[in-house]
């Protein structure tokens, strides 16, 4: 009954904010300069008082803002998120296209990120100030350091220029045709076709832009992971059970680790929310038409739908995501259930 007192009231929180915002974004959007009529009609069009008014009629652009934002909730409430500007699609139809796209390859990056670099991070806080140590903390904070359109494009050279070893860019090579749509994943959806080698050529083009996106990641979690870990290590409850004689690996994975994955899975949370949220400069190198790219020509183009639309999308994946990891809390340590 706690866990679902828990749950609920996360919930709820969950609903306030993003009501919340929803009218942030709204007022945002109002401010940024330019003008959306300028921006998509051509001199001529611009002339005629007729097209003009047309054009600010069906964008609701001639109303006030406070008629604006109420129309702007309403059609929020039901799953309306307009129509863009720029393509003259519906932004919902528009993220629907773009999302699983981002999806794919930020599950696949938050994935290696995670799996590699808890393993990492057991690891140096158990040979603490050791070789091994000193080598992981330099390779956490070369992730975190280095910039993410640089080691982009180094890895595009040496990996796929110079040695030929991965794909280049895009999501398949030219020699496959895109499956079948069922979840917009390429690798899921040519599993789900029974097509093997283009599942397997789709995967191998979500190597090298994965494993940039994963970079920075895995340097956060890494430390993460390690600096908890030594607090927990230095605790009496911990020393009490190493001097009755219980073996380290038992130490670490019955005892230790629980305790020190609560901030860790915030760091994973935050990082899978970074990833979702689309990230603009290595979608368009590795020419990745995900939602970073979709937000970009956008904003380029003064389409205020759209832009709400994925201000609203990439809000929505931190408050859900940070649900979770909240309802995590709660099943790691009960403790937390009770706060």
């Amino acid at each position: 009954m706690d866990m679902l007192k828990f749950i609920a009231k996360r919930l709820l929180y969950l609903v306030v904010m993003l009501l919340g915002v929803a009218t942030l974004v709204f007022i945002l959007t109002k401010m940024i300069p330019g003008n959306p009529v300028t921006a998509h009609l051509s001199q001529r069009a611009l002339n005629d008082p007729e097209v003009v008014a047309a054009f600010t009629a069906k964008h609701g652009l001639d109303q006030p803002y406070i008629v604006q934002y109420f129309y702007h909730i309403r059609n929020l409430l039901q799953l309306d998120l307009g129509t863009s500007i720029r393509t003259n699609t519906p932004v919902l139809e528009e993220l629907l296209r773009a999302f699983p796209v981002t999806i794919e390859l930020a599950l696949f990056a938050i994935v290696m990120a995670a799996v590699f670099v808890i393993f990492f991070g057991i690891i140096s806080a158990i040979k603490r100030n050791s070789i091994v140590d000193q080598i992981v903390r330099a390779i956490s904070v070369t992730g975190v350091s280095i910039p993410s359109f640089w080691f982009a494009l180094l890895v595009m050279f040496l990996l796929y220029y110079k040695l030929g070893w991965f794909p280049g860019p895009g999501r398949l090579s030219i020699a496959f045709s895109a499956p079948a749509h069922v979840t917009g994943m390429y690798v899921i959806d040519s599993l789900l076709e029974g097509s093997l080698p283009k599942a397997w050529d789709a995967f191998m083009h979500l190597v090298l832009p994965g494993s940039v996106l994963a970079a920075f990641t895995m340097g956060l979690i890494t430390r993460t992971t390690r600096s908890n870990l030594l607090d927990v290590m230095s605790m009496d409850y911990i020393r009490t059970a190493r001097a009755k004689g219980l073996s380290q690996s038992k130490l670490i994975t019955r005892h230790a680790l629980g305790n020190a994955l609560i901030p860790v899975l915030t760091v994973i949370g935050l990082g899978l929310g970074n990833l979702l949220g689309g990230m603009v400069l290595v979608e368009t190198i590795f020419n990745w038409p995900g939602v970073g790219q979709f937000a970009y020509q956008s904003v380029m183009s003064n389409d205020y739908p759209a832009i709400i639309g994925v201000s609203l999308l990439v809000a929505l994946n931190y408050m859900v995501i940070n649900t979770i990891v909240d309802i995590l809390y709660g099943v790691i340590d009960p403790r937390v259930r009770c706060s």
